[in-house]
């Protein structure tokens, strides 16, 4: 079935393949798999969804469903569904169409993922410390900073 790989834009392959470790390379993830995932992740965060335009069909090529099942991110697929969708039905193992609306799903979020990447990333040497600096931003952003530094307490 068509519908069991996981497939990346020909616009982002390039960025897909810096974000792997290779020979040669630093790169922050060890798997296309794991770049895909982290990259889907971004997309929700982000709450950016790009459809597909052209398919990579060199390297990166489309990433078979058992990867990331074997990887773990099943669970990231279904949530995306869930909160895209609000349909339990969309998790139906015995559903072909369910698992073609999961995959388009994923893909989608993986795209917006990688254009908020490709934005972010954009001039940077070091993609891992990059990364790293976004987490850490996404972290404490939300923690409340006093604007007022009060010295009462010191007297």
């Amino acid at each position: 079935m068509a519908a069991s790989r996981i497939r990346i834009a020909k616009d982002k392959a390039e960025l897909v393949q810096s974000l792997v470790e290779a020979k040669g390379t630093t790169g922050p993830f060890q798997t296309y798999a794991d770049a895909i995932a982290f990259a889907a992740a971004m997309g929700a965060r982000w709450e950016r969804r790009s459809p597909l335009s052209t398919i990579s069909t060199t390297e990166p090529a489309p990433i078979s469903i058992e990867v990331f099942m074997a990887r773990g991110y099943d669970a990231l697929m279904k949530l995306l569904a869930i909160a895209e969708t609000g349909e339990t039905k969309i998790l139906s193992p015995y559903d072909p169409a369910a698992e073609v609306k999961r995959i388009a799903i994923f893909e989608e979020y993986a795209n917006g993922g990688l254009e908020v990447l490709q934005d972010k990333l954009r001039g940077a040497v070091d993609y891992t410390e990059r990364i790293l600096l976004i987490l850490t931003n996404e972290r404490f952003k939300d923690e409340q900073i006093d604007e007022e530094f009060d010295l009462s307490r010191f007297l």
